[in-house]
């Protein structure tokens, strides 16, 4: 009974005048970012992060969530019609999406992924309203130790589900957890590492650092390979898919939504991995493998159902553990301390209308991306002509407008330009950003639970192993590190061998 009070007060929020509305615009431009590519929802919410210190906190996280799931509805628009997947996560939907389209069924392959968003989307959301409370409930008993070892285990994660090399992403953790460490020592007051510049005595603006590493990167990647030439499009037939398609489509969509919900719990998870490992299993498990790349319906149906089932549960460790899954709940985090919010499982008891008010708001963010997904689609398409040569000076404006605006300071922009060509160096060294904002975000939250078991323990080092959940939450962050450089190691040790030959 206690589970549907707390589910009426979180649709009291989101039904709200404001709820709507906020849910409404996080939607459409969630649609919009996902449909245009090179931007991106994490350089979307990194420019939006300014203007959330104006709303309330929860009108912030509502409009936001609905950027970063409105975007995966998004990017199956471009990936079906144009061969150009609007989100990495959509990539998987451009192998057998745009082969619908060139046989004639592109609204086909537009209402599967639609109906696969939304099925997957509201069983995620589902799933979240279960599961949070118990969750939330066992973190509260959580210790200093506890914490320190669930969030180090977090960055052990996130780095063995990097992209590249693992000892880049160490080493990108590393340094963002450095960068954080900038400011005033909370227990002693004193300056650290601001080499003199009062500016500095706060620490570095989050808004401008995850701007820059983003935001203005993403400007100077897309530079680098613009073509000003607009993409051919696939005309779209009836939107209405036939039985014998819905029939090919339910299998996929509930497996997809199964594995995207698991994985996108695990930090790094999210979309994209959902979405990669969906469509491995549905070929796998097909009758007709050879049909996977040449306009197989299920190539839509799994992935787009998986990376909207981890886009809605990777808010999960967020909620009700405060730990983000991935740098853009990482921003999400940012977003909550701008409002002044200790992300974690207090959340949930202190501030239960934000809780069940983002939740329920999911549910009709789903609703509304239905609306305007299909229907709107012939303009969405059009937007794809929109010169990039244009964009670009605009995203630029709009992020210096933004982080100037949230302490009126222009040092600011200093550390927004700064943090923008450190980024391309990232880019161009092929170092990924993302290990780096996880570390900047989460590094004074590990160095808090550190120093403050270390204190409890009057300096005992081993008071984390000899705590038996902490010990076992290190224990597994070391097995999947461990995991993660074996293969790097077996492809040295194949190298060394073939030199010697």
């Amino acid at each position: 009974m206690e589970f549907f009070d707390h589910l009426w007060l979180g649709f009291g929020v989101a039904l709200s005048a404001e709820g709507l509305l906020f849910c409404f615009i996080g939607a459409l431009l969630g649609t919009f970012i996902g449909v245009l590519p090179g931007i991106g929802p994490t350089a979307t919410i990194a420019m939006l992060l300014p203007i959330t210190y104006y709303l309330s906190p929860t009108s912030s996280l509502i409009m936001l969530a609905g950027i970063y799931y409105g975007s995966q509805y998004g990017g199956s628009t471009t990936a079906i019609l144009v061969n150009l997947p609007g989100e990495v996560s959509s990539s998987v939907t451009v192998l057998d999406g745009y082969q619908l389209a060139r046989k004639g069924k592109a609204g086909v392959a537009l209402s599967i992924a639609a109906i696969g968003s939304f099925v997957a989307g509201c069983i995620a959301t589902l799933l979240i309203a279960l599961f949070a409370m118990p969750l939330a409930s066992i973190a509260l008993s959580f210790g200093s130790t506890e914490y320190f070892a669930l969030i180090l285990l977090g960055l052990m994660a996130s780095t063995a589900l990097a992209h590249g090399s693992v000892l880049k992403a160490l080493a990108m953790i590393v340094a963002g957890m450095l960068f954080s460490t900038i400011g005033t020592d909370v227990e002693t007051g004193s300056y650290r590492f601001t080499g003199g510049l009062v500016e500095l005595r706060d620490g570095l603006s989050i808004v401008a650092v995850s701007l820059g590493i983003f935001g203005i990167v993403e400007v100077l990647r897309n530079l680098e390979t613009l073509n000003d030439k607009p993409p051919e499009t696939m005309p779209i037939n009836s939107l209405w898919p036939s039985r014998d398609d819905i029939n090919q489509s339910i299998g996929p969509i509930l497996r997809g939504t199964f594995l995207g919900s698991i994985l996108g719990v695990l930090p790094g998870g999210g979309s994209i991995l959902s979405a990669f490992t969906s469509y491995a299993v549905e070929k796998r498990i097909s009758k007709r493998p050879q049909d996977f790349g040449r306009g197989a319906i299920a190539g839509v149906a799994g992935p787009e159902s998986a990376n909207n089932a981890g886009a809605q549960t990777s808010f999960i460790p967020l909620l009700t553990l405060g730990i983000p899954s991935h740098p853009l709940m990482a921003l999400m985090v940012g977003a909550m301390m701008i409002q002044g919010i200790t992300p974690g499982p207090r959340v949930v008891t202190d501030q239960p209308a934000l809780f069940w008010g983002v939740i329920a708001s999911m549910w009709i963010g789903n609703a509304m991306l239905i609306v305007l997904n299909l229907p709107l689609v012939g303009l969405w398409v059009k937007l794809l002509r929109i010169p990039y040569l244009i964009m670009f000076p605009a995203i630029v404006a709009f992020s210096t407008i933004g982080v100037f605006t949230v302490q009126n300071n222009v040092f600011d922009l200093y550390i927004l330009a700064a943090f923008g060509l450190f980024g391309y160096l990232l880019h161009r060294l092929k170092c990924e950003p993302a290990p780096f904002l996880l570390g900047f975000v989460l590094g004074d939250l590990l160095e808090e639970h550190f120093r403050r078991a270390m204190n409890f323990s009057d300096q005992n080092p081993l008071v984390f192993v000899q705590q038996p959940i902490s010990a076992g939450l290190l224990a597994f962050g070391a097995i999947i590190l461990l995991l993660a450089t074996l293969p790097a190691i077996r492809k040295r040790r194949d190298e060394i061998f073939v030199e010697d030959e």
